[in-house]
């Protein structure tokens, strides 16, 4: 270790292609005295006019919207601040531990904090993230090239300046070598952007909503000198600037709770970060059972092997087995340490690293992209183009369902205020403040609908109107996922709901699991390319019999290998034969390739092989998924080939009478022609829970229901006219014609009777095949020619 770092953690790394070896830097080296900040005094700006001073004592006023004043740079500059009311749930727990090791958890009031969003009046691109619990720290943006760090600066003097002000490129405060292995760097572009207020990106679309659970280490708790409020205020900063940082793929954190291990460290904490983070999420299985949500993180005030300061599985996002992942405190400025705890939650929702030349949104400067590997100074705060498009192609895919689940009116009980971007009690529409409002559907005065609009935004709103009921919004986006269909009455699509876990899904080799359809093609096709396929099952056997890191099922809590037993071979490394190493595939990772006999031919196999003290933040790489079929009714968990629970998917399937599929909600969704709850009836199809669907030919289905009513009565309406209409021509009151030969059907036949003949309305189920009871394949029950044999004179029969 360097002598002048003290202990780990107290040197800079520099961002480059090439990452040194080095302690990283630590808290209390992070403002020097010859740092150039310039001093001010932040002041509250009350009715009538009058400027209050901002001391660093806590506040014991927290108002929900304020002004502030202060000076950047011999520029006057007025903060509109409003408080981050959706950061705490209504839910939202706090949790220690007393020194017997039993958990204390207590229910604090969720709208009393002190963290703000905001905006600089007279800046459209501008925004800001302060916390004023202690002082005011935080960042304020006015554009893409000038941004600010306020920070409290005790002086000594009570009549003198309390804080600093930074500009952001002065502050070389964020360690930010997620890996050292990395190959990529920030590009250096000069097409910067700033996110839009957040006004304006609630009003663009409906967000989704990120249930998280933080949770700080022993020694983050004995960094912070084992003081529980300083440790837990450092937390929900960080949550603070987090929510901040998502907001701009339009995702919103609402905290469930935050825990501090204030005794011990509940799951293993090691300099290792890949053990540390399995262990973390096994302890999470237990903190999920008790207090459900999305992604938990943890905040440990250790120091990782290398330069990395974060890790998360990839695509973990919403599993019961990885969704979570681990992030050192490596910052004193919360935006540093949320950067990285974004950029893994960015991981779990499917985000790689940026490639070469693909962050022109910010240059190094700027602090670069948050999803790249390496970056510049200062801190990274920016998704790029990339970035976004792997998001969508996570959510389409059916990856994070969990997300779009809206917190209902009575879970976000907020203070209510026309012109903050939120739809609240008593408004019609809230589309931000006069200058910003963007809406043709909305008066920004008072936050009301104008004549004839019935929403504003939404996936089921188009110019000013709900769409019809039926009208699909979330098309199903894997094998396991299902469709949802506007309502009607709303303009937000239902939440996203997916095929129960344990159903068949990719044809038979897979089952579906939180709604992905994990199978070792798929994954073989990741790592090596659309050529790419499962190694057959021999090379699994002798590989991962092996026990080493070239073949195992995991390790133990001393970090040793464990060889697999012979039934879970197809569940530890991932072997796969053909295709080409995927640009993806970090350097240091290396393909390992093998051969075995089988049946007296060589058989080839390879996987990649992770190099000693290399350092990933994208855990698992290599290894067969959770989830994954392992045999007829078996898939792996914690590398065991295990039986698939199916008791529940079975009782589901009965209650859905065969003409339709279970849920993740444990509800039928009725296949096209038959109606919810139980697909027992006929109707539109769909669940309860995804909202109706409708005929594919909508226009069609009304004109169905009329001749339905219609057609019956035709036969008499005919008989009338021949027998008033043809009196010398037709003696007898009776039928006139002949029936078509076509209608002459056994009596059993399905179509003899049905009453809309050969009109076709729906077609049969695309899931379970089944025809509808509203569309048969009948064609000639009623032909149109029979209707004109009774209607034609000449086919009548004279006495």
């Amino acid at each position: 270790m360097d002598p002048r770092c003290g202990r780990p953690g107290r040197c800079p790394v520099l961002l480059l292609l090439l990452l040194l070896p080095a302690c990283p830097l630590r808290s209390a080296l992070m403002f020097p005295g010859n740092v150039p900040g310039e001093p001010v005094t932040p002041h509250w700006v009350l009715d009538g006019g009058l400027w209050l001073k901002v001391t660093l004592e806590e506040p014991v006023w927290k108002p929900d919207v304020v002004l502030v004043a202060l000076e950047a740079e011999g520029q006057d500059l007025l903060l509109e601040l409003e408080k981050n009311h959706r950061l705490l749930a209504p839910g939202y727990t706090e949790t220690h531990y007393s020194p017997d090791g039993h958990p204390v958890v207590l229910f604090p009031n969720h709208t009393d904090h002190c963290h703000y969003h905001g905006r600089v009046r007279g800046f459209l691109e501008s925004w800001v993230v302060l916390s004023t619990c202690s002082g005011m720290s935080g960042m304020i943006v006015l554009s893409s090239n000038i941004s600010y760090y306020l920070h409290p600066w005790p002086s000594g003097d009570k009549d003198f300046s309390s804080h600093k002000i930074f500009r952001m490129e002065q502050l070389f405060t964020w360690r930010g070598a997620w890996r050292k292995n990395s190959k990529y760097k920030a590009a250096m572009a000069s097409l910067p952007h700033v996110p839009q207020s957040r006004m304006r990106r609630e009003v663009r679309r409906s967000p989704r909503y990120l249930e998280l659970y933080i949770v700080a280490d022993h020694t983050l708790f004995l960094v912070r000198h084992q003081n529980l409020n300083h440790t837990r205020q450092r937390l929900l900063e960080v949550a603070n600037c987090v929510d901040q940082i998502l907001r701009s793929l339009d995702i919103q954190v609402v905290l469930t709770g935050l825990e501090v291990w204030t005794e011990k460290d509940q799951s293993r904490i090691t300099q290792d970060a890949n053990a540390t983070l399995w262990a973390f999420l096994q302890w999470r299985r237990g903190l999920w059972a008790r207090q459900p949500h999305d992604s938990t993180q943890l905040l440990t005030g250790r120091t990782f092997q290398g330069t990395t300061v974060g890790l998360a599985p990839v695509e973990g996002m919403c599993s019961a087995e990885s969704s979570g992942g681990v992030s050192s405190d490596h910052s004193e400025l919360p935006i540093g340490t949320a950067a990285t705890m974004a950029h893994e939650i960015g991981h779990s929702l499917g985000l790689r690293h940026d490639p070469d030349g693909c962050c022109v949104e910010a240059d190094a400067e700027q602090g670069g992209c948050v999803m790249e590997a390496a970056t510049g100074q200062p801190f990274p705060r920016i998704f790029s183009a990339c970035s976004r498009r792997q998001l969508r192609t996570f959510f389409r895919k059916g990856g994070g369902a969990c997300l779009s689940y809206t917190p209902g009116p009575g879970l976000l009980v907020l203070p209510t205020r026309c012109g903050n971007g939120f739809v609240e009690a008593g408004e019609e529409c809230d589309c931000g403040s006069d200058q910003r409002c963007p809406e043709p559907c909305c008066f920004a005065q008072n936050c009301s609908l104008r004549a004839g609009a019935q929403c504003t935004h939404g996936d089921c709103c188009a110019q000013c109107l709900l769409k019809p009921a039926g009208t699909p919004c979330r098309p199903a986006a894997s094998d396991c996922d299902l469709p949802e269909f506007c309502t009607g009455a709303s303009p937000h699509c239902p939440a996203d709901v997916y095929l129960l876990d344990g159903s068949p899904c990719a044809k038979g080799r897979g089952y579906c699991l939180d709604g992905w359809c994990p199978t070792l093609e798929q994954q073989c096709q990741q790592l090596w390319g659309p050529g790419s396929q499962p190694a057959p099952e021999p090379c699994f056997q002798e590989m991962n019999s092996m026990g080493n890191s070239q073949g195992n099922c995991g390790q133990d809590s001393k970090g040793s290998f464990l060889p697999c037993a012979q039934r879970d071979a197809q569940c530890g490394k991932l072997l796969c034969q053909g295709g080409e190493q995927n640009q993806l595939v970090l350097r240091r990772v290396v393909t390992m390739d093998s051969t075995i006999l089988q049946e007296g031919h060589e058989v080839a196999c390879h996987g990649v092989f992770v190099l000693p003290d290399t350092q990933l933040d994208q855990a698992g790489l290599g290894l067969v998924e959770p989830g994954t079929r392992c045999g007829p009714k078996m898939v792996c968990q914690h590398w065991q080939c295990q039986n698939v629970t199916s008791q529940e998917l079975e009782r589901c399937l009965t209650a859905c009478h065969n003409h339709g599929v279970c849920n993740s909600n444990h509800n039928c969704h009725c296949a096209v022609g038959w109606d919810p709850p139980f697909c027992d009836k006929p109707g539109f199809g769909g669940s309860m829970d995804s909202g109706p669907a409708r005929p594919a030919n909508q226009d069609a289905f009304p004109l169905a229901m009329l001749l339905s009513f219609l057609l019956p009565l035709l036969p008499g309406a005919g008989l009338a006219w021949c027998y008033y209409q043809l009196p010398t021509r037709c003696q007898r009151p009776q039928w006139c014609c002949r029936r078509h030969p076509a209608c002459h059907r056994p009596i059993n036949d399905p179509c003899r009777d049905h009453p809309l003949g050969n009109i076709r309305l729906m077609d049969g189920s695309i899931i379970t095949g089944e025809p509808s009871p509203l569309g048969t394949s009948c064609q000639q029950c009623m032909h149109p020619s029979s209707l004109a044999l009774f209607l034609d004179p000449e086919n009548c029969v004279p006495t």
